[in-house]
């Protein structure tokens, strides 16, 4: 095992998508290097991320969010911006990331498949999720518009990953930042698997759902996209990963009956005069 300054870390999350690019990142870079953190649960649905000592940490008021204890105290927030920095600063060998003067085309590639996920694959089924699961009222062209705008995403990666493992790297790729950064966002057409892809609505009541059908995208559509089924696969079966995707904790996957139960308990807190004012679904941080 390589070796660094033993760094350690505080890690504030929830078992979402944007959360599990962190913690999936975490647990390689300990498997590799040995690095410690510790996991601050944050409460979505208490707001509790709106709380002052957590703006403190992210203005934004979203999680994750890291305080980087081994560089007096620094933080850094959006799920991204804490794996470029993480792997900046803890990944000396350049095993999850790709070395920007020796390997510049490649960590030129990361880059822009992490903004396509940033900027689109995480937002779009963050808007979608909105308007299938908790808008007072339904919207046919809202619903359908992000529903086609994901699905159009998902054809982008669809076609990157023919003939290759990972999104980017030399011959078929190696596992990087960028797929860290994306396939969360997924979950394989596999209806049996354990998974924890949402979040915790309070301490009691915990969200398991696909992301997909989340967005009210059915699995039988998913049947569409074998590479990305295959990509997340080969990602998840990956023993430091599969263990990040279960921090703060691995739940079961949620079916549509409990995702519309859920929503239903959910809807009140969009009400303009509900005392709770829901933040988000899925953030696009």
């Amino acid at each position: 095992m390589s070796t660094v300054v033993s760094p350690s870390f505080q890690f504030y999350t929830q078992a979402t998508p944007n959360g599990h690019k962190v913690s999936v990142l975490l647990e390689e870079l300990k498997a590799t290097y040995g690095i410690r953190y510790t996991v601050r649960s944050i409460e979505l649905f208490r707001n509790e991320q709106k709380q002052p000592w957590f703006v403190k940490i992210n203005p934004n008021g979203r999680i994750p969010a890291i305080v980087d204890e081994t560089r007096k105290n620094f933080n850094v927030f959006e799920s991204a911006a804490i794996l470029l920095y993480l792997t900046q600063h803890y990944d000396p060998e350049y095993k999850f990331m790709f070395d920007p003067v020796r390997d510049s085309n490649n960590y030129s590639e990361a880059l822009q498949w992490i903004f396509l996920s940033h900027g689109g694959i995480g937002p779009m089924q963050g808007q979608a999720a909105h308007f299938v699961r908790f808008s007072p009222e339904k919207i046919p062209y809202a619903t359908a518009r992000y529903q086609t705008e994901i699905k159009r995403l998902y054809s982008v990666l669809e076609s990157r990953l023919t003939s290759r493992d990972y999104l980017v790297g030399d011959g078929r790729g190696r596992y990087s930042i960028a797929d860290m950064n994306c396939f969360p966002w997924y979950e394989p057409h596999r209806p049996e698997k354990e998974s924890s892809i949402f979040m915790s609505l309070a301490p009691s009541f915990v969200c398991r759902v696909r992301a997909h059908a989340w967005c009210g995208i059915p699995d039988s559509d998913m049947k569409e996209f074998p590479n990305i089924d295959a990509w997340i696969k080969r990602c998840e079966e990956r023993p430091a990963t599969y263990e990040g995707l279960g921090i703060p904790k691995r739940q079961s996957k949620m079916t549509e009956e409990e995702m519309e139960g859920l929503a239903e308990k959910a809807r009140g807190m969009f009400n303009p005069a509900s005392e709770v004012k829901m933040d988000r679904m899925f953030m696009p941080a």
